[in-house]
């Protein structure tokens, strides 16, 4: 289950991008998550995920 906070959303994502998945796509798919829900709650804070970096920046 992801963080419903979005700060607190960004940093376990970031950390899960870092460490563990090579894109977004994947963690979403291991994890059982939703990208579209991520990128919402992310972008609603000011947060774009880019896929250079793999990361929200």
């Amino acid at each position: 289950m992801l963080p419903k906070d979005p700060y607190i959303l960004l940093s376990y994502v970031n950390m899960k991008l870092r460490n563990n998945y090579s894109s977004l796509a994947e963690l979403c798919e291991e994890e059982g998550a939703s990208e579209d829900e991520i990128v919402s709650a992310l972008a609603s804070v000011g947060f774009v995920y880019d896929p250079e970096q793999n990361a929200f920046r």
